[in-house]
């Protein structure tokens, strides 16, 4: 693992609050839905989740808990997928940690709900993307690859491994 891209992938998260969490649906296809993720930091490798218990997610986890959540922040060219394992949590303390009442909308019980489910997906592996080149440097780099043969690099791209 290595410490920079870890930094990187949290800046990434951090700045996108919504991710598509996808899990293996009873069916067998893959399901995604958007998710928001409560994470406010790095949080030891573990994105946060609320979900209703009785929900399909929840009911999906349990029976297969890889899941894969992806980030993207399209007006910044940034993109995140993260795999990992996803488990159904029993901690109140995170939950009221974790917790701000506009997810009232959702739980009417606030942080106190019985359906109110906590859902940790201790990340395995994650893989981003960060454009940070403009669009007249674009054309410039795939007309020269296109010339060269050489693949053009648009984005700083990374790998962690967490497990």
């Amino acid at each position: 693992m290595e410490t920079a891209n870890t930094a990187k992938l949290w800046e990434l998260i951090k700045g996108i609050k919504f991710g598509m969490f996808t899990a293996h649906h009873g069916n067998g296809h893959l399901h995604s839905r958007p998710m928001t993720t409560l994470n406010r930091d790095e949080q030891g490798g573990v994105l946060w989740f609320f979900m209703s218990k009785s929900g399909d997610p929840v009911m999906e986890i349990e029976s297969v808990p890889e899941v894969n959540i992806s980030y993207s922040n399209a007006s910044k060219e940034e993109y995140v997928s993260v795999s990992g394992m996803a488990r159904l949590v029993n901690d109140p303390a995170k939950k009221e940690e974790l917790w701000n009442p506009l997810y009232k909308a959702w739980f009417k019980g606030g942080v106190n709900d019985p359906d109110l489910g906590l859902v940790a997906v201790t990340i395995n592996h994650a893989e981003y993307w960060d454009v940070k080149t403009n669009t007249a440097t674009k054309i410039f780099e795939m007309a020269k690859a296109a010339m060269t043969g050489v693949e053009p690099k648009l984005a700083e791209h990374g790998q962690v491994r967490m497990r």
